[in-house]
């Protein structure tokens, strides 16, 4: 009796079917990776905004000691980041949801283009924060002391006013 095995183009043709598969699969995984990292850095951004609420109440304001009519724009690290900041933007839970949003984004911690800005104008004090999504680097979550949380493009440069 004689036993029947495959040939050789029967196993490469099951191989590059299996292979084809598995390159699918792996594009579907990493877009919902992108997707659950965007989702993340609005979970995070939102959590500021609610800190932001809890500073203002305790602190009777945001701790900002500009000028009126001064604009101050960072990055992470600097003014409003992972390192030292004042006022809101040193605030424990807020710099830790601001280290956990630039994480989930991709971003570098010290050099990114998380953008972080006070606006003081006379007697009112606006801040706001943008991170680059995950999924499309040229759209940014932002949220803001107007209670604003919503997405927009991010900006090349940051012109002092209000992006959200």
């Amino acid at each position: 009796m004689k036993s029947r095995a495959f040939t050789l183009i029967e196993l490469l043709v099951v191989i590059a079917i299996i292979g084809v598969l598995s390159a699918v699969v792996l594009a579907s995984l990493s877009a919902a990776r992108s997707k659950g990292n965007d989702a993340a850095v609005k979970a995070n951004l939102k959590t500021i905004l609610t800190q932001s609420y809890l500073y203002y109440d305790t602190n009777s304001g945001y701790g900002a000691t500009l000028s009126t009519g001064t604009t101050t724009t960072t990055t992470a690290g600097s003014y409003c980041g992972p390192g030292p900041g004042t006022g809101l933007f040193g605030d424990t839970s807020v710099v830790n949801a601001m280290k956990a949003a630039t994480n989930s984004a991709g971003l570098n911690a010290n050099v990114n283009r998380m953008l972080c800005s006070i606006y003081t104008n006379g007697s009112f004090t606006y801040w706001e924060v943008l991170v680059p999504l995950a999924s499309d680097p040229s759209k940014a979550w932002c949220v803001s002391s107007s209670g604003a949380s919503k997405q927009v493009n991010t900006p090349a440069v940051t012109t002092g006013a209000p992006d959200c």
